[in-house]
């Protein structure tokens, strides 16, 4: 492998050899260098010398990462995840066993000494576990040639044996299998759905022999597939003796003497039954619980990323643990048997490894290696230079590129560039060659260049490149932007017009099984709608939210509907490219590279950021460093991430000496920002001002010349900053945050400055227009979907007002410790509310805050609440944007239902912002009937709860307002006709048309093969579901699309039946055909018919070695009169399998020939 060259050169650099001698001696060391390259550190030292390897890192995230990171140069099956549980052994809820079956594999292979990278986050090594002189972790291993095998002792387990020892171990005997950690039993064959496996497996005995080993479907038993060898870990964290019984018995006498449910529960224990809360029982059961480190067999290795992040990551958590036990009543003797603080952490006696970084240490390391990031970003120019001049340097230059056809496409390029490179496979001998460009097939994370070892290597992910806007529409999921049906509900088909969903059917047609959309439409007419249609029916979203008219089949009315909406669709599309165009023609500023202070202040940034927020930061960097104006939409819900984005841009743009405006929608959130921004760049010499009622006409008046005259360069409030007298001297950003707020005036002038500086909007829920313009490629967006790591969802009540709700909401946050916020959107009636809320709850200290107040008592007030002298605070709206109070965890809205449900979303994300449980509490009035619009916004605040859902609030708020307010009169009257989702497409269309963009669309091709294609109802029995899985098939656009919905469809619901696989080939079919020109894949007479294949497409893979191989094979006849391709297809075979050859051969030529 390659990183048996890698290490070899990274240990040869003379920096490094105090660190090898002393890992050679067995002795502690330690080593400064960045966090980016400590994975490629981890991977060179154990393909040095493969063995044991214990990893702990700060954050699960992290530990996830790091792992992955990992595998790139030495693979997956040396690497490994120590995760942590996410249950609490005092609730009576089951433990999740794809964790449990993580974690005992991962203690396992440590206790058994194997050569593995265990990577764990601080805070998973809190939780105690079994200790380490039993054999508890160790797996059963079942094969065909040896039976089953304990690997602790290495002895053979009898067959009549092996359910008894399953039981040991934490598993289920069921009548049928029930998920992981259980097992079933019938005659000689055993079921067993392991801890951490994706599929249970089947175990047939023959006496103690095992005589056959399979995969199986945990519902029906179909076979997926025969296997070598099985290993099953065991299903819980200790195990259940019969000393540790007795040990219990004694330590629980006086509870076992009077408390029933002990009694039950012991009982249990030793029937081998498993419950919820069994894991509190652990501690009795041993003398003393251990650590998980303590599993570490000898010779292994412990690295300790950043020692004092560790400890920082678990006091954390473990603050968080202690407040959830005390909440549960549990003792800090009970808490202290079952979780070891932070300070009783046990690294272990093995040998040590301490990484850390340069920034931080001041010399105290054995070893500090300087590493450099690849500058490439940006053009393209600056990757070629780059790479000439590291060569010219002598360095081994290696370029990662996992991609073939990515690697084709760079290898053209370079030769074009003359940079002489050849390719370095890391399963091969190839040596790398420094006087070369090494190109690499390995999936590296980051790029580095280290010169004490002559080391330089770039990865994809170092040149940040922008894709185009419609390649980044590509990324996103279909049906999280445009609108679910169910049956009920109005549809539109984009050839017949508008119908009512009646449901799904299945029927047959020629020998196959097809399922059906069942459309109705005006005077009783039915439509059958094959699924692999479905792109062609939306859901109809009007202008007012009001049910359409049928239309009539069989009739010229649709048409011309069609024809107006079309025309109006191609009018905006001008519009608005216009715009894109005016921008684009305008030269902006581009901002330089990351500088060492860039990367010291991000360095700053308490938490890990997420993958998500890493990708939007590289695409505005990327925005920023480009000649043309930025922009770019950041969609992401409250509090994940949208605000380091800002301040990372907006240091980028100091940095180059350009002024920055931040906008806010209210003076409480330009407060918030200026806080926010002030505290992270003051160390930095950058001066941050803000303009709003909280600061003096004086302060104002100074920050305004201070804007002027160059020497503020941060200037944040509210629209005021769009007033006059506001001239800086020279501006290069501006940031928005929540649009949507503005008024239409404010609206226009933010349109104006898009023309000439950089623009970022923050968004959780965008406005409908701003999301239409991003989807339909005319603005950039990126979407923060990932929470942040322990992030909860809020728990949400819908109801009516009623006392003794409020009373209880109110004492359950005080009780433990945290702060609730009471809205009341009517400043005349606020005092009102005051007082319902003094008699719920007479002994909280309340405050109160709205508009109508002066800056000096709301500013006052703000800072008793802040400082935990208030616990209620009784406020209009004036919350909804800019309060981040992480011990505010209760938000009561009395009525609610006069509120928006972007709003009321809004306000929810002012709690719930850090680890602890949040509550939501949204009540309505119980004397007054509810409006159909208002009873829809609480019924979506209550059924959107998961994290992440700003973007569905969006749609969903379109749904109930109608889409009317998004366009101007006349596209309103066009899209009321069609609906939403049809004319939203059509223009996105009318936007690619303008743009000259062409090419076959995938509706365009004609897949008509004698298979079954639908999803079966017992695979996936809700209608619902399956109609949401069919649009996900039928909107791919690529063969990877196609692969990452089965990925999720076997995750979701199991490995896939022959109908619902032959559905997927024939997603991936039309998307090859259309990267073919194809618009044809039939079956006639036992040949599968291909057309049109041009005829240069044909000669350029007659030339091609492979291409004209496969052809051959599949006895493929071309015609070339009618430009098409034959193959035969054997009676009873499938005709998706030669298809399928024949056009992926056809596609590699034609990208090779692109």
């Amino acid at each position: 492998m390659l990183i048996d060259q890698l290490q070899r050169q990274f240990f040869s650099a003379e920096k490094l050899k105090p660190v090898l001698a002393k890992l050679e001696a067995g002795d502690d060391t330690s080593l400064g260098i960045v966090a980016s390259v400590r994975p490629f550190v981890v991977a060179s030292l154990f393909a040095r010398e493969p063995r044991t390897i214990f990893v702990v890192v700060s954050g699960n995230d992290a530990a996830e990462r790091f792992a992955n990171d990992v595998a790139a140069y030495i693979g997956r099956a040396h690497t490994c995840v120590y995760p942590e549980r996410t249950d609490m052994p005092w609730q009576d809820v089951r433990p999740d066993h794809k964790i449990i079956g993580a974690r005992a594999r991962a203690l396992g292979l440590l206790t058994l000494g194997r050569s593995v990278v265990v990577v764990a986050s601080a805070r998973a090594l809190l939780r105690k576990v079994a200790p380490a002189s039993g054999s508890v972790f160790s797996p059963l291993v079942v094969s065909c040639a040896d039976g089953v095998v304990d690997a602790a002792t290495g002895e053979l387990v009898a067959y009549e044996d092996f359910a008894d020892m399953l039981v040991s171990r934490g598993y289920e005997r069921l009548g049928e299998l029930d998920g992981p950690g259980t097992f079933t039993q019938q005659g000689d064959t055993v079921d067993v759905f392991g801890s951490g496996m994706t599929a249970p497996v089947r175990i047939e005995f023959f006496g103690d022999d095992v005589d056959g080993l399979r995969r199986v479907v945990a519902s029906t038993g179909q076979t997926i597939g025969e296997i070598e060898q099985a290993e099953i870990w065991p299903a819980r964290e200790f195990a259940v003796s019969a000393g540790g019984l007795k040990r219990l018995k004694e330590a629980l006498r006086a509870e076992l003497a009077s408390n029933r449910e002990t009694i039950d529960k012991v009982a249990m224990l030793e029937e081998g039954v498993v419950f919820g809360d069994m894991d509190r029982f652990a501690p009795y059961l041993y003398k003393e619980l251990g650590q998980p480190i303590s599993h570490a067999a000898k010779g292994s290795l412990i690295v300790i990323a950043e020692p004092r992040s560790l400890f920082d990551d678990a006091a954390h958590r473990f603050d968080e643990i202690q407040v959830m036990a005390h909440e549960a009543g549990v003792s800090d003797d009970e808490l202290e048997g079952l979780f070891a603080a932070p300070a009783k952490m046990d690294f272990g006696t093995r040998q040590r490894l301490t990484l850390q970084s340069i920034m931080r240490i001041g010399g105290d390391v054995d070893a500090d290696v300087a590493v450099q990031r690849p500058n490439v970003a940006g053009r393209e120019e600056k990757l070629y230079t780059a790479i000439r001049a590291q060569i010219k340097a002598g360095m081994t230059t290696m370029f990662a590129v996992p991609d073939r056809r990515a690697r084709e496409d760079f290898e053209l390029v370079f030769g074009d560039c003359s940079i002489p490179f050849v390719e370095v496979p890391d399963e091969g001998e190839k040596s790398l060659d420094r006087r070369y460009l090494n190109i690499i097939d390995i999936d590296v994370p980051n790029g580095f260049i280290i010169p004490d070892a002559r080391l330089a290597m770039i990865s994809i992910a170092d040149l940040s490149r922008r894709g185009g806007s419609a390649r980044q529409a590509k990324n996103i999921d279909i049906t999280d932007i445009t609108f679910p049906y169910k049956p009920g509900d109005y549809v539109v088909h984009a050839s017949h017009g508008i119908a009512l969903f009646s449901g799904m059917v299945r029927q047959e047609a020629a020998g196959q099984e097809r399922d059906y959309l069942l459309l109705s439409y005006a005077e009783g007419d039915k439509l059958y709608v094959p699924v692999e249609q479905i792109d062609r029916v939306t859901r109809y979203v009007g202008p007012d939210g009001s049910a359409p008219r049928l239309t009539r089949l069989h009739t010229a009315d649709w048409s011309r509907t069609m024809g107006r909406a079309r025309k109006s669709a191609k009018k905006l599309a001008f519009d608005l490219i216009d715009l894109y165009a005016r921008r684009s023609s305008v030269k902006g500023f581009s901002y330089s590279s990351d500088t060492v202070w860039q990367e010291e202040m991000e360095q700053v940034f308490p938490y890990e950021e997420t993958p998500d927020q890493l990708k939007a930061i590289a695409d505005v960097k990327a925005d920023m460093e480009s000649e043309k104006p930025m922009d770019r939409l950041i969609c992401g819900d409250v509090g994940f991430g949208k605000t380091e984005v800002a301040l990372r841009a907006a240091f980028k743009a100091v940095s180059d000496k350009k002024q920055v405006m931040i906008l806010c929608p209210t003076t409480i959130l330009a407060q918030q920002h200026y806080t926010t921004f002030h505290d992270r760049f003051e160390p930095f010499g950058i001066r941050v001002e803000v303009m709003s009622r909280f600061r003096s006409s004086a302060q104002q008046k100074a920050a305004l010349e201070g804007f002027a005259d160059g020497s503020v360069d941060v200037l944040v409030g509210t629209h005021r900053l769009l007033s006059r007298d506001v001239n800086p001297k020279n501006l290069g950003l501006v940031i928005i945050d929540e649009e949507q707020r503005f008024g239409v005036g404010h609206k226009e002038q933010l349109k104006n400055l898009r023309e000439s500086v950089d623009v970022l909007t923050l968004s959780a829920t965008p406005i409908p227009r701003t999301l239409q313009m991003s989807l339909s490629g005319v603005r950039d967006m990126s979407l923060i979907h990932t929470p942040p790591p322990n992030r909860r969802p809020v728990a949400v009540h819908v109801g009516e007002w009623d006392e003794d709700i409020v009373s209880g909401a109110i004492r359950r946050e005080m009780e433990r410790g945290g702060q609730v916020y009471y809205v009341s959107n009517r400043v005349r009636t606020i005092e009102d509310a005051l007082e319902r809320v003094e008699s719920a709850a007479p002994e909280a200290r309340i405050g109160i805050a709205h508009g109508k107040m002066s800056a000096k008592q709301i500013e006052t007030v703000m800072e008793q609440f802040a400082a935990g002298e208030i616990d209620v605070l009784v406020a209009t709206t004036i919350i909804e944007n800019g309060i981040d109070n992480p011990h505010t965890n209760t938000l009561i809205i009395e009525d609610s239902q006069r509120l928006g449900l972007a709003q009321l979303y809004q306000l929810k994300g002012r709690v719930g912002r850090s680890n602890q449980q949040a509550y939501a509490y949204f009540l309505f009035p119980p004397e007054k009937p509810l409006t159909e619009e208002a009873t829809e916004r609480l019924q979506a605040i209550g059924e959107f709860t998961d994290l992440g859902s700003g973007m569905k609030i969006a749609m969903k708020d379109l749904e109930i307002r109608g889409a009317g307010s998004i366009l101007g009169a006349e596209q309103s009257g066009n899209m009321s006709a069609v609906g939403f989702d049809l004319f939203a497409s059509m223009l996105a269309q009318a936007v690619a048309d303008a743009r000259g963009e062409q090419g076959i669309a995938h509706e365009d091709v004609q897949i008509d093969l004698a298979a079954d294609f639908f999803i079966p109802e017992e695979y996936m029995p809700e209608t619902d579901e399956r109609v949401l899985f069919y649009r996900k098939i039928a909107a791919a656009q690529s063969v990877e699309d196609v692969d990452r919905i089965a990925e999720s469809m076997q995750s979701k619901y199991g490995a896939l039946s022959e109908p619902a696989r032959n559905m997927l080939d024939r997603a991936k079919l039309k998307a090859l055909a259309a990267e073919c020109g194809v618009t044809s894949v039939t079956q006639s007479g036992g040949k599968v018919v291909i057309a049109p294949v041009s005829a240069s497409l044909k000669s350029a893979a007659m030339k091609n070695d492979d291409a004209r191989a496969t052809l051959e094979r599949l006895r493929a006849l071309y015609f070339a009169k009618s430009d098409k391709y034959t193959v035969p297809c054997a009676k009873g075979e499938s005709p998706l399998a030669p298809a399928m050859e024949l056009l992926e051969a056809l596609y590699e030529v034609a990208e090779d020939n692109r």
